[in-house]
């Protein structure tokens, strides 16, 4: 096993892992938020981990071939994950009018259960999410032959795990810039762009 993280594969995996996963999403732009209040950060991040990893074994195992082939339930997909997207920008709107209540002090940890519910929804309501993770780490899988496919799959999930609890444990360190109420508010009218901005990348080809 050790040949394994050791081999070409596993940095070739690992570095386009983190080329996918290292951008500003709705996904990412949650973890940020949740890891600046500290709250649930250890859960949220690792189901973003566990997540990541399942969606790429199955790639790699071969559902990005038969996804690739077979395109057409993307579309419902990308209407659910379309508007759950416009939602929660609009709530994300909505505390950028009032950022006062948003120090990380007076934030609070919030429902266990609701950060759970909103992580799992904007990872596997992502359809880019397949994309990236099933069709296109899965589909350059088949490249490699026997373990060495194995490996390019341990490195992209060995990518996904360093960057989400990176980000979600790391974002602390920006706390002192965010206790000032401006600051949560540029966030979170930077969070409801990008939310606004994926929805209408994934409903224009609907309508």
């Amino acid at each position: 096993m050790g040949d394994v993280f050791a081999s070409g594969p596993f940095i070739s995996g690992l570095l386009l892992g983190l080329s996918l996963i290292v951008a500003i999403g709705a996904q990412n732009a949650y973890v940020l938020r949740q890891g600046l209040l500290r709250a649930h950060v250890f859960v949220i991040s690792t189901i973003c981990f566990l997540s990541d990893a399942i969606l790429i074994a199955a790639g790699i195992a071969g559902l990005g071939t038969f996804i690739s082939k077979n395109p057409d339930w993307l579309g419902l997909v990308s209407l659910i994950g379309g508007v759950f997207l416009l939602a929660y920008g609009a709530l994300a709107f909505k505390r950028a009018l009032n950022p006062g209540g948003l120090k990380p002090a007076e934030g609070g940890k919030g429902s266990l259960s609701k950060a759970v519910l909103i992580t799992l929804a904007l990872t596997w309501g992502n359809p880019h999410v397949y994309l990236d993770t099933v069709v296109l780490i899965g589909g350059l899988s088949a490249r490699y032959p026997g373990t060495e496919r194995l490996s390019f799959g341990m490195g992209a999930i060995t990518g996904s795990a360093l960057w989400f609890y990176a980000l979600g444990f790391g974002a602390r360190y920006l706390a002192p810039l965010f206790a000032r109420p401006i600051a949560w508010r540029i966030l979170d009218i930077t969070i409801a762009g990008v939310m606004w901005s994926l929805a209408w990348s994934l409903l224009r080809p609907l309508v």
